[in-house]
């Protein structure tokens, strides 16, 4: 099985770690937006506590400079004109308690404040907390991602036969044959000591995707000048497909002409009679907004609508339409064999590691066999398909070579091992409908 290779080698290994590095992440984004909201809503709580403060240190300001006043008004010089009469009589008064320091009223305002205050600093507290609870879930994740024991889901023995070990180091050769690592390539096979019949292979099926890549690469770096070499020699093909990608690469190289500016206008022009007759009735429409781009060249398309056209992300989308449809046309894999197995492995890979802890919590280890089966059904996603398949209507199961689908003389099809539990001596009765038959004339069919 996909899941059960043993990866032997560093790429497996790194790609491995790239899935689990991008589930931990999915957690580690959560954990962030929540940090930022925190952020938020703190700056927000602390701007209304500073606001509080300074309104009770306010409170607090005006109730000094009343008492200042106060005092100030009841105090008597030692040189009063009134005499030692006078002077005692102005003593008493000076000497009882001193006036109220603050009134009630703003007795209630500074508890108000406080009051305010404390509740924000437990609603900072209260979030802080829970946000504690988020960040151990992320330590979680990664036990969870990066087990450090995959012997459960490995099959050891398939590397031990020469020809499955060959054919593993041909997959990861043609893997970088395919990115144009041909170095690396020949180094992999001289060190494998692959046969020449096997390495010659290895070049020949790759070569038409490594072109195919050279220009993917190009066109991300701005360099059409391959890529529209190409879709001129394959035009009528790409026509008859309904490919669009001829026409957006001629679209992108006349608005990279017209980002030139001025100087580059004639060229622009001349461009676009040349290469934009031939989809004068089909995108009519967009070839005349496109025209219209011209209005712009003394400000610049940095200020204008057709900006866009200056960012990356249009040449990054132009780049893997171009992958796609070329391969397409050639009938080519834009995925190689290797990254294939190892995606769908990755992807499988935590079902299986969760199923055989259940299993060997309960023990009953007997249930996968490890030959060619599994325990439980994986869910890929269609881009890892690439042939029917045929399920048992009655079993509710995928057929296999040991398993393989029957067709019964009334047409309907069910799984061999369905066929022999329904079939009573010869006597089989169609499940689906009264039709009798005799088992023996079921024929096996392919898919």
């Amino acid at each position: 099985m996909v899941s059960r290779l043993s990866p032997t080698k560093l790429e497996l290994t790194m790609d491995n770690e790239s899935w689990a590095c991008s589930s931990v992440e999915k957690d580690l984004t959560r954990v962030v937006t929540k940090l930022e909201q925190l952020h938020e809503n703190a700056a927000a709580d602390i701007g209304d506590i500073a606001t509080q403060m300074s309104e009770l240190v306010e409170v607090l300001s005006r109730a000094e400079q009343l008492v200042t006043t106060l005092n100030s008004s009841t105090q008597v010089s030692q040189d009063d004109p009134m005499g030692d009469a006078g002077g005692v009589s102005m003593q008493v008064e000076t000497e009882p308690t001193a006036p109220q320091r603050l009134t009630e009223r703003q007795m209630e305002s500074i508890r108000k404040a406080i009051s305010r205050c404390n509740e924000r600093v437990q609603k900072l507290s209260t979030e802080h907390r829970d946000l504690h609870g988020s960040i151990s879930k992320i330590g979680k994740a990664i036990d969870r991602n990066f087990s450090a024991d995959f012997t459960s889901t490995m099959r050891v023995d398939v590397l031990q036969d020469e020809e499955n070990l060959m054919l593993l180091n041909k997959a990861i050769a043609k893997h970088y044959c395919r990115q144009g690592m041909d170095d690396v390539a020949r180094t992999l096979i001289r060190e494998c000591k692959m046969s020449p019949e096997h390495a010659q292979d290895v070049f020949d099926s790759e070569r038409e995707f490594a072109d195919i890549y050279g220009m993917w690469v190009k066109i991300q770096k701005r360099d059409l000048t391959d890529a529209l070499k190409w879709a001129k020699m394959y035009s009528q093909q790409l026509s008859d497909r309904h490919s669009l990608i001829e026409f957006r690469l001629h679209r992108m190289r006349f608005m990279q002409l017209v980002s030139y500016g001025l100087e580059s206008q004639r060229e622009a022009i001349c461009y676009a009679r040349l290469n934009f007759k031939k989809f004068a009735v089909r995108y009519e429409h967009e070839i005349a907004n496109l025209m219209a781009s011209f209005i712009y060249l003394p400000s610049g398309l940095e200020n204008s609508p057709y900006k866009h056209f200056l960012g990356q992300e249009m040449w990054t989308e132009l780049s893997f339409i171009f992958l796609k449809d070329a391969c397409q046309l050639l009938g080519i894999s834009k995925n190689s064999a290797l990254s294939v197995v190892v995606n769908a492995g990755c992807t499988a890979l935590p079902a299986l590691l969760n199923i055989k802890q259940v299993m060997q919590s309960r023990q009953v280890l007997g249930m996968w066999n490890g030959c060619d089966e599994l325990p439980i059904e994986i869910d890929l996603q269609p881009e890892f398909r690439f042939h029917s398949i045929f399920a048992c209507p009655i079993l509710r199961q995928q057929t296999s070579e040991d398993n393989p689908p029957k067709k019964l003389t009334c047409g309907h099809v069910i799984s061999n091992d369905a066929l022999h539990k329904l079939s009573v001596g010869h006597i089989l009765k169609c499940p689906y409908c009264p039709v009798e038959q005799n088992a023996e004339e079921a024929v096996r069919i392919y898919f």
